[in-house]
């Protein structure tokens, strides 16, 4: 059924009316029906942009939206109603209070609540208890102390990519090798493992696959780093895990800046420390990874913005900024009301579920003038692609410093770098929680 945003209004007053008759039950239900599901399929347009009937349902901030399971919420597609919602403790990232917007096949109709150790589906005091053993350990200051070995890893890969030839699949060659060695040496995770965490997490982030395929590999994920934690505590090195799992004294200068300065006991249990370390683990290697593919797919599609780059070094900061709200590649984020709330006018009541379209968001105009456009020298700072609020990403910074070295470096080392097949005939991860690339082959040889 075509939905039609004018009708919003009188569907809202129909759905909330409380009526015992049978003819009032029927009405509300038919309105329901006729509300807006969460649109999902990028591949209809542009594979940079949003869906576009999501664009449509963005001329107004907050919205009412049907969810999988017949709930009836809220979905937030403005900057400022986005950032209100995120920054506001009256919203719940509890995981047991939240309905899915999309259907994931297998998904139990109620959602338990968060593992341990995973802090996104907490809120406060259990969060800030630990974020705060965290925050200090992904300061903007220790990342960019980081950037020495990422320039050295993101030099080996370019290097392994050049003796190679002069084609490759981007994603096996950079995009993913990149992000991995870095979060592997700061969380302590031996890279020669990588064939034991990698098909785990791809399994976890997709949408497509069956819920017990996702448990049993988020299980798995969880069993390997339990075994890396237990290996800290009998004998820690100098690394992020070793650091939350270590009783001893805390790093001194000598010990190379991995290790976060301070208390080295965190009083995490073994339970908690795999938790935490199997989040940081998949998060830092699937997010970023995407963000790079796809990020150097949109480039090479943007000739002007491509050439900017290239002639001015300097810009890298910026366009990955620009990148980081151009393409959205984590979204949505949900949120549950435990209270009644009003954001930009619309009353959001307790108990409903609310749906903030990170994309819908990165592309308001009343906050990015041309959102559409990819603009590397835009100021794109204030973009919600690692959130907002207390939840916002802990690993930002290190994203940050990796897209601003890995970028520039293989634009300088591959100067004709192009697509290896038209842009129509690269695969898209487009039942995946994290959007990106599923292969970007590329050539930098003579034509």
């Amino acid at each position: 059924m075509v939905y039609d945003p004018a009708t919003d209004s009188a569907i809202t007053d129909s759905a909330i009316t409380d009526s015992a008759t049978t003819d009032s039950a029927a009405t509300d239900s038919a309105a329901t029906d006729e509300l807006p599901v969460l649109p999902t399929d990028r591949h209809t347009g542009c594979p940079f942009d949003p869906p576009a009937a999501l664009t449509a349902l963005s001329d107004r901030p907050v919205r009412r939206l049907r969810y999988a399971d017949g709930h009836v919420g809220r979905l937030v597609t403005g900057h400022a109603a986005a950032r209100a919602v995120l920054a506001d403790p009256r919203f719940s990232s509890r995981y047991e209070l939240l309905h899915l917007p999309m259907a994931m096949e297998g998904a139990p109709g109620e959602l338990p609540p968060a593992p341990v150790g995973d802090i996104l589906g907490l809120d406060a005091p259990e969060h800030t208890r630990y974020r705060r053993l965290l925050a200090g350990r992904f300061t903007v200051r220790r990342m960019r102390q980081l950037a020495g070995r990422i320039e050295r890893f993101t030099a080996d890969c370019l290097d392994a990519m050049e003796q190679a030839g002069t084609t490759a699949d981007l994603v096996e060659a950079f995009a993913r090798p990149v992000p991995t060695l870095v979060i592997c040496e700061l969380l302590g995770v031996p890279y020669a493992d990588r064939g034991r965490f990698l098909g785990l997490v791809e399994v976890i982030f997709d949408q497509a696959a069956d819920a017990g395929a996702r448990d049993e590999a988020y299980a798995g994920l969880l069993r390997y780093v339990g075994e890396l934690v237990l290996a800290k505590r009998a004998e820690p090195t100098d690394d992020l895990l070793s650091d939350l799992a270590s009783s001893g004294p805390a790093p001194g200068p000598g010990s190379g800046g991995l290790a976060a300065p301070g208390p080295a006991a965190s009083g995490l249990s073994d339970e908690e420390l795999a938790g935490i370390g199997g989040l940081l683990l998949a998060a830092g290697l699937d997010t970023t990874a995407n963000m790079l593919g796809l990020g150097v797919f949109a480039l090479l599609t943007d000739p002007g913005q491509l050439d900017a780059l290239r002639a001015d070094p300097d810009l890298a900061g910026p366009a990955a900024e620009e990148l980081l709200r151009y393409l959205s590649v984590a979204d949505p984020l949900l949120r549950s009301a435990l209270e009644d709330v009003e954001v930009e006018g619309e009353l959001i009541r307790a108990g409903e579920t609310v749906t903030v379209s990170v994309q819908a968001a990165n592309r308001d105009p009343r906050r990015f003038p041309g959102p559409d456009r990819l603009d590397i020298r835009r100021r794109a700072t204030g973009h919600l692609s690692f959130g907002h609020g207390p939840h916002q990403c802990l690993g930002q910074q290190l994203a940050r410093v990796e897209m601003t070295v890995a970028l520039p470096a293989l634009f300088a080392r591959f100067p004709a770098l192009r697509l290896a097949v038209p842009p129509g005939e690269v695969p898209l991860r487009e039942r995946s929680s994290i959007y990106g690339v599923v292969s970007l082959p590329v050539a930098w040889g003579e034509e």
